[in-house]
């Protein structure tokens, strides 16, 4: 028996509710007091590590405002080499694993976990279990022994490594397909034997990042209107889930809502939003979201109602930069925003969320570069007195795409100038068709010259640079580029009208990566005005 399943074994369904999703009842001077207890513990732990030392300089701050007064914010790259070479002896605590975020450019970003962030990050995931299937508080629907379908990135992702330590260590998930199998095949051949062994088990959990989920629900209908039954399939639990599935469809096709009825369907990713319809209609459940990262996870739950997410106190300490202040820093090079914490934030504000480890980890008032929105200080629907959050994008020169892979700069424009395309100058964006998105690239060529099939080019560049992006092809069945070919002259005119507005030199022409609406449709004007 692991550690946690105890607990499901002997405590009422209150007293587990309470261990797991207690966090929701939290009142707000409760919350900060617990996050300013861990930090001012990790603050003694990393102070006098080499890497603590590095980032503070060596001071060692006695409260939390001097902590917030003296440490710098941070990026990544504060962090390098120690980081990406492993350097355990520059840390203040051994790891007991190393994760590592989708990559940017080929490169990752390893992030260390201590053994008591994992048995946090674990106790978390089983609340994200817990309310995904709750359709009222209180409500404990999972038990030790209960079948979880994975369709998650394996180890050294995040997803990977904390649900094998949660499976290992904590609590008795017979997960499909098994992990020691799964890790060993790519994601096709995870989501085939997972559907192969699901048919005989059934299936008690989901979980998948949601666009992946979608496709899940796409290949799984797809396979099973297509079955052929061989030897193997010839099973009496098989047969009958079959003939049931049938009975349940009737004269439509098979989907995986008619195959089982899962307890709980969780689901994460940047476009989470977008699939959820989609993910209702396969799998016959509304899925449950929760906000995580690499650098931190998880983060932030959704009540059982679904509907926002409240962050937890106990992983990593929070900040919050306020949209004015990100302003300022854009306008003033060098400047140090301003943060506030959980109980100044305002409703209908955007944040850029800051974070510093507990436990022994290193990060210390890390840039997660993702900009969330408040939606209330509190959810009378469910009684949370906690700020409600949604997010909303990424901050910096990243591309999410399908929570799959992270296009930077560098990396869609090696993609063009490796190409072959001859152009003046192009910007891209990250945009919505309906249930999927893609990267929109708005180029304008060199005067003259022409090239066909511009997204197929494009497409194929960024599968040879980026091994993430390439999986979007196997994984999802799809090109993630749409190019619009822009007038000669177009980025001229731009830059001539801003120049007439008065605008610095920094902003007569739109960023490569993540331009406004306001300056797409500027562009798209200009392009129709030139090619009269």
């Amino acid at each position: 028996m692991l550690r946690e399943d105890e607990f499901f074994h002997n405590l009422s369904e209150d007293k587990l509710w309470q261990r797991y999703c207690g966090f929701l009842d939290l009142p707000m001077l409760e919350f900060i007091r617990t996050q300013k207890s861990l930090l001012m513990e990790e603050i003694s732990l990393v102070g006098s590590s080499p890497l603590g030392q590095k980032i503070m300089g060596g001071a060692k701050p006695e409260s939390v405002e001097e902590f917030r007064r003296l440490a710098p914010l941070t990026t990544y790259h504060d962090y390098e080499p120690y980081l990406s070479n492993r350097q355990e002896d520059a840390l203040a605590e051994k790891p007991f694993a190393w994760s590592h975020t989708s990559g940017r450019g080929g490169n990752f970003k390893w992030i260390p976990y201590t053994q008591r962030a994992l048995d946090v990050a674990s106790r978390r995931l089983l609340a994200i279990l817990i309310l995904a299937g709750a359709r009222r508080k209180g409500e404990v629907v999972i038990r030790p022994g209960d079948r979880l379908l994975l369709a998650l990135a394996p180890r050294p992702y995040i997803s990977g490594t904390a649900l094998h330590y949660l499976a290992t260590y904590c609590f008795s998930f017979r997960i499909i397909p098994p992990l020691e199998v799964s890790e060993q095949l790519d994601f096709q051949g995870r989501v085939a034997l997972g559907f192969k062994t699901a048919l005989k088990t059934g299936v008690d959990e989901v979980s998948s990042i949601a666009s992946v989920l979608v496709k899940v629900g796409e290949q799984m209908s797809g396979q099973a209107r297509t079955m052929k039954l061989s030897r193997s399939m010839l099973h009496p639990a098989i047969l009958l889930r079959l003939a049931r599935a049938k009975l349940r469809a009737g004269s439509g096709p098979i989907l995986p809502k008619h195959l089982w009825q899962p307890k709980a369907l969780m689901t994460g990713g940047t476009d989470t939003a977008i699939y959820k319809e989609q993910t209702a209609y396969y799998w016959g459940k509304e899925p449950y979201e929760a906000y995580g990262a690499t650098e931190a996870f998880p983060m932030a739950l959704q009540a059982w109602n679904k509907k926002w997410m409240t962050f937890v106190p106990d992983i990593a300490f929070l900040e919050f930069i306020p949209e004015e202040e990100r302003q300022k820093e854009k306008q003033n090079k060098g400047y140090q925003p301003a943060t506030v914490l959980l109980n100044e934030v305002e409703t209908g504000k955007n944040y850029e969320l800051v974070v510093t480890h507990f436990y022994g980890m290193p990060l210390l008032r890390y840039r997660m570069r993702d900009l969330l929105t408040v939606a209330a200080l509190e959810d009378p629907d469910t009684g949370v007195k906690l700020p409600q959050f949604q997010f909303k994008a990424r901050v910096d020169d990243v591309i999410d795409l399908a929570g799959l892979t992270q296009l930077d700069e560098k990396t869609v424009w090696r993609a063009i100038a490796e190409s072959g395309v001859k152009y003046e100058d192009w910007t891209a964006r990250k945009e919505y068709d309906h249930d999927k998105t893609y990267l929109h690239l708005y180029l304008e060529m060199k005067k003259g010259q022409q090239q066909d099939n511009l997204d197929h080019v494009i497409d194929n560049k960024l599968q040879e640079l980026d091994a993430d992006y390439r999986e979007i092809g196997s994984w999802l069945n799809l090109q993630p580029v749409k190019v619009t070919v822009l007038s000669s002259g177009t980025f001229g005119s731009y830059y001539q009208e801003k120049q007439k507005e008065g605008a610095d030199l920094a902003h007569l022409k739109p960023p490569h990566m993540n331009a406004s609406d306001a300056m797409i449709q500027r562009l798209l004007s200009f392009s129709l005005q030139l090619s009269k």
